[in-house]
């Protein structure tokens, strides 16, 4: 394995963990694709992305294009003949061109059991539809979405309280272990990659932070779910006069009232009503400031007896 020439794709903290795992077990890529750097913090300065700075400091040549569609790109990437290509939340698409240029074709090491959860948000997903198991796939790309035959799967549970944060730590964890477990055998052709069942297949889109608003209508344990889905991003958010609160902990209860109705507030927690059942929320932010505990943030806005929007 040591001797392949691998080339890897890859951008934000997922994707690092699957390079420092293939770097420390001496397999070093040849050169490694990331997203180009982009504003970020409150001043908006130019960052580069976790795999783009482990990158550096590791020697290894980085690129950084903005499209893998110019001819250009495609010369530069085939001139450095790597066997395999490895992609972990990588972030552009990679056209034919680029999946014809590894001799052994691409692996992409994907954050869900596949067939359920293709596309960009597969922790998310899982967590939303309250899923008892998730786990990490490594697929061989093709031109679909995620579609692609798989070569090894390794599951893990789904803790009752966990949120997309700490499963996307633990996945990422694993996506490393699987990766070097099953590498040498992908290399040497000794692993088969195996078709996906179509008629199983489930999509994740890309989040907005739109997506991540309370509806009290709905049933107060989708919306516990979508709290813990959507920490840290973007953060499932609620309005309360003019400011958007943000809520990141939070757990199902049986009061019930009107959908919205703050119902109770206690040391712990402000109870809201929702469709059914109603969610107790242990942990909110407003606008600009830190994170306190749910009872903080009533003594400052009053929330006892209010309709939440």
């Amino acid at each position: 394995m040591n001797n392949s020439r691998v080339l890897f794709a890859g951008t934000p903290a997922f994707a690092l963990m699957q390079l420092q795992a293939l770097c420390e077990s001496g397999c070093i890529p040849v050169a490694v694709l990331t997203q180009p750097d982009r504003p970020a913090g409150r001043g908006k300065k130019l960052t580069a992305s976790p795999v783009k700075k482990y990158s550096l400091e590791q020697n290894i040549a980085v690129l950084q294009p903005t499209t893998l569609r110019d001819e250009e790109v495609v010369k530069q990437l085939a001139a450095l003949k790597p066997d395999l290509m490895i992609v972990a939340a990588y972030g552009l698409i990679l056209p034919q061109a680029v999946l014809d240029i590894p001799k052994q074709g691409c692996l992409n090491v994907h954050a869900s059991l596949l067939p359920r959860w293709r596309g960009a948000a597969p922790i998310q997903a899982a967590i939303l539809a309250g899923d008892e198991q998730t786990g990490i796939s490594l697929m061989s790309v093709t031109a679909g979405l995620d579609c692609g035959p798989v070569f090894a799967t390794a599951a893990i549970d789904i803790g009752a309280h966990e949120n997309a944060g700490a499963l996307h730590d633990r996945l990422a964890t694993l996506g490393g272990e699987l990766l070097l477990r099953e590498l040498a055998a992908i290399l040497d052709g000794k692993l088969e990659a195996i078709a996906q069942d179509e008629s199983r297949a489930t999509y994740a889109g890309k989040i907005t932070s739109a997506d991540a608003r309370l509806d009290w209508s709905r049933p107060a344990d989708e919306l516990a779910r979508s709290v813990r889905a959507y920490n840290p991003v973007p953060g499932a958010w609620f309005m309360h006069d003019d400011e958007r609160i943000k809520c990141w902990r939070a757990t199902m209860t049986d009061d019930s009232g009107p959908p919205g109705k703050v119902v109770d507030v206690t040391k712990d927690s402000v109870v809201v009503s929702c469709g059914t059942s109603a969610l107790a929320m242990q942990e909110l932010q407003r606008p600009g400031k830190r994170v306190i505990n749910a009872t903080a943030v009533d003594s400052q806005l009053k929330l006892a007896g209010t309709t939440l929007s």
